[in-house]
Order: C-alpha cells, then structure tokens, then sequence
C-alpha cells in the first residue's frame, strides 16, 4: 500500500467517527474479508482472537506474531483496518511509540491503547505514565502524515473495581488526560448502564467507543445517545470457536453432518473469498 492509498483510508477512518458505526473484530485474513463483504466500512482487529488462532492467551503473544497477523489482514481487504495494541508492546514511551509505528508502517490507520497492566489483576497504569505513551505516540505518527486514529482505551469498567460511581469518576478522569496527551477518541469496555453511558458521552470531548455485548442498550439507544462507535471485540471469535465445539459434538455423540454442512459456503466459494 502506498502512503498516498493509506492516507486516504486514514481520512476515511476518522471521519467514520463522525456518526455511529459498528467495528467488527477481526482475527485472520479470512474474518477481515467475511467483514469487508458484509458491507463494514472499517475493520479492527481482536488481540485475543489473534492470540488464541496462534495458540496463546491474551496479552501473551509476541509482537511479531500479531504484526505478521496485522499485514496479512491488511493486504487481504480494501478498507480500513485499525489495530488493538493491548498495552503498547513495550516497556517505555518509545518503546510502545516504536511499535506503534511499525504497525501503521505495515498499512494500519489507526490503533486502540489499553491502560491495563498485562496481568489485569495488578490494575491499571498511572494516568501521568500513560499519557506519556499517548504523546510519545502521536509525536512519532505525526512525523509519517497520516492522520492516525488514536484510540485510548480505560479499563475502568472492565476491571470492575470499586463502586459505580467510582468507576464512572476515574473513567471520566483518565478520558479526559488522554485527550489531552493527544488520543483523538477513547474507548470504555464493560461500561452498560444506559445513565453512566449518557453522563460519559455528555462529559467526553471526543469520540466515545463502547464494547457490544450482553446487557449493553441496543444499536438503537446508542445511536440516539450519539455514541460514535461500537466494537464486537472478541465476540465474533468466540462464537465460531462455540460453533466449532458444536460441530464437534455433533460429529462424536451424533453421527451428523447437519450442522457442518447446512447453510455454509461451498468449496468454490471458499476459494473466492
């Protein structure tokens, strides 16, 4: 892809984020290309997913296992493709910067940044550490041009420690030092409450992003709210792998094909995907 190409979907990509839209995850090729058919206008990618098809857990896999992953699903469609850099891939502001910029010089045009430490149960990063990997980054991408989608991702909500209205409180702290370290919209998984989900997008400057999931509103309040994006992360992943477990059973405790064979792509189709 040339810088001209990436550029362009660089543009694309942000300016998605002026209405609602959903982001699926990706975690191969294959799924990218299955996403890009059904009509999305942008893939991401799921670090677990990616992980888990390469025979690790979540925030185990080495860097240039998800960066070959990261050009392969890039060269496999024509829209574009961000990426899920979990903590950074790296151990100092420059480090996580330098990684950063690997994977966008591999085509990507824009990333998430989580502030969970890699064991979560040692609990998020300080704020002034993180935006120090905020701005480290943004000032490395800046020298590439291309405007790059910068995704701050708190795990406030995820980690679910505290009270309600103490996680809302440290989400809207840590959201608002991000942006202004230099992330262009911030992402809050876990988060479902129809009230804490209005506070947040009344208090937030940027682009909110959310995590689809049980109990979450439906597409329909979220839009209404005005809430940008809604990713699926991992919830694609996981349920092939829940059908694969089916298709299993069926197969050992049943003797049927039905649900191997039934309503799938043929051989041929496979082969055009």
């Amino acid at each position: 892809m040339d810088w001209t190409e990436q550029k362009c979907k660089a543009i694309d990509f942000k300016e998605l984020h002026t209405q609602t839209f959903l982001l699926p995850n990706a975690w191969d090729a294959a799924s990218a290309k299955v996403f890009e058919q059904c009509g999305f206008k942008a893939v991401g990618t799921t670090s677990a997913g990616i992980a888990a098809a390469h025979g690790y857990t979540d925030r185990s896999m080495p860097f240039d296992t998800m960066l070959a992953a990261v050009r392969e699903i890039v060269q496999a469609v024509s829209i574009p493709v961000t990426i899920d850099m979990e903590d950074g891939y790296g151990s100092t502001p420059e480090e996580v910067a330098n990684s950063v910029r690997q994977v966008i010089e591999s085509g990507a045009v824009g990333i998430n940044l989580e502030d969970s430490k890699m064991n979560p149960r040692d609990g998020l990063y300080d704020i002034s550490d993180q935006q120090k990997k905020i701005a480290a980054i943004r000032q490395s991408i800046n020298r590439l041009g291309i405007p790059v989608f910068m995704n701050a991702r708190t795990d406030s909500y995820w980690i679910r420690k505290g009270t309600p209205a103490d996680m809302l409180e440290e989400t809207l702290k840590r959201t608002k030092a991000y942006r202004e370290a230099g992330a262009d919209g911030v992402f809050v998984p876990g988060v479902t409450d129809i009230a804490a989900i209005r506070i947040l997008r009344k208090e937030i400057g940027g682009p909110v992003n959310l995590l689809a999931g049980a109990g979450m509103p439906s597409l329909h309040e979220l839009q209404s709210m005005g809430i940008e994006r809604i990713s699926t992360g991992s919830g694609p992943f996981r349920a092939v792998i829940s059908m694969l477990h089916r298709i299993g059973s069926d197969l050992l405790e049943h003797g049927s094909f039905e649900r191997m064979t039934s309503n799938v792509l043929t051989y041929d189709d496979l082969l055009q995907l």
